[in-house]
Order: C-alpha cells, then structure tokens, then sequence
C-alpha cells in the first residue's frame, strides 16, 4: 500500500484529491491513476499538437474530451473545465475559440503534469489484479485481430482479460457492452466499442 504516500501538496495547488480519491475508489487507486496520466502526457500532447497543426478537429475534440475525463477524475477540475471548453468549440466548429485557447490550456496541462511529476516518477503502483497499459495496449490489438477472425473462444478470453485495466467508468461501461456483443457472438457492434475503449488506453 501507498497509504504513506502524501498528496497534500496537490490541495494546495487546486486539485481536489478528496474528489480524486472518491472518484477512483481509494488513495492507492488515485496514486495509480496519477501516475497514468503523468505517463500519458508526451502522447497526448503530441497528439493535440498534431491534431491542431492538421486542421483536424473531429479527432482534437474526441482527444480533449477523453483529457478531460481524465483530468476530472484526478481531481484537476480547472484542467477539467479547460478541456470541456475546447471539446464544446470543437463540436460547434468555432476555431477562433480553439486557436485562442488551446495553447494557454496546453501550458494548463503542462504545470498539471510538473505539479504530479514527484507522484509521476514513483515506482509505479499497481492493484492487485489491475493490467498494465502496455499490457491492456497489446490485449486490445489481439483483441481486434480476434474479432476479426471471428476467434468466439479467443475474443471473450481477452476482453475479459482487457477488464483487468482501470478504464474511466464511461469506458468501463462500454468494455461490458462490448463483452455482451461478444457473448452474442455481435462481432460487427463489438468492434467499434473496442476500437473506442483502446483509444482511453494511457500511457
């Protein structure tokens, strides 16, 4: 356990680790959860800087909408809203917000990550039972594959196995909608839930 580890400091810079903590279900989920969004950062900035520089605002508001899922979910609420109000521009195509906005909310993200990096850059925490991200990455893939292949004994091996990752409830959610299709033998509705779920893959 990670009970000794303290998480005060992040209070006084404005996450709210209480609601983090509620959110993840214990303190050594929520230290679990910080050190997968610190691992996520070098991905997740390139991908919104990459998103921005293309003109491409269909895959920068999904980006920023899972961001600030995550964001919400360690109690970085201010990070939260910042995402929320890009993914609100990006749906309503309104640019002049996003060019106007989306470098001061990357700098946002950037103090976030430099705040949580002594947490970060701790030998990671794992739950007993819990998969890594590398591990849930190559599960996904042979996941895909399986469906494809219309693998029935293999596919419901490894979403069930997928299970084992922390996904954000939204996505945990459809993980068992797409374990249900599976069970069906829905192939075709599977596929795209596991294609979305992979995506909330961090690190």
């Amino acid at each position: 356990m990670k009970e000794d580890v303290n998480i005060s400091f992040l209070n006084e810079h404005g996450i709210d680790t209480e609601e983090g903590t509620a959110y993840t279900g214990g303190k050594e989920r929520y230290i679990s959860a910080l050190q997968r969004y610190y691992r996520g950062y070098g991905k997740n900035r390139n991908a919104l800087e990459g998103f921005l520089r293309e003109g491409n605002i269909q895959d920068f508001m999904i980006k920023v909408h899972a961001m600030k899922s995550n964001s919400k979910m360690i109690g970085a609420l201010e990070m939260a809203s910042a995402f929320e109000k890009l993914e609100m521009a990006a749906k309503e195509n309104d640019r002049a917000y996003i060019d106007e906005n989306a470098e001061n909310a990357l700098l946002q993200y950037d103090a976030l990550i430099s705040l949580i990096r002594p947490i970060g850059e701790m030998n990671e925490v794992r739950i007993a039972g819990e998969i890594s991200a590398a591990e849930a990455s190559d599960i996904s893939e042979r996941l895909k594959n399986a469906l494809d292949e219309f693998d029935d004994e293999l596919s419901k091996e490894l979403v069930s196995k997928l299970m084992g990752y922390p996904f954000r409830p939204a996505l945990k959610e459809k993980l068992e909608k797409a374990a249900g299709y599976i069970t069906e033998f829905l192939y075709d509705e599977a596929l795209p839930l596991i294609e979305e779920v992979s995506q909330g893959i961090e690190g």
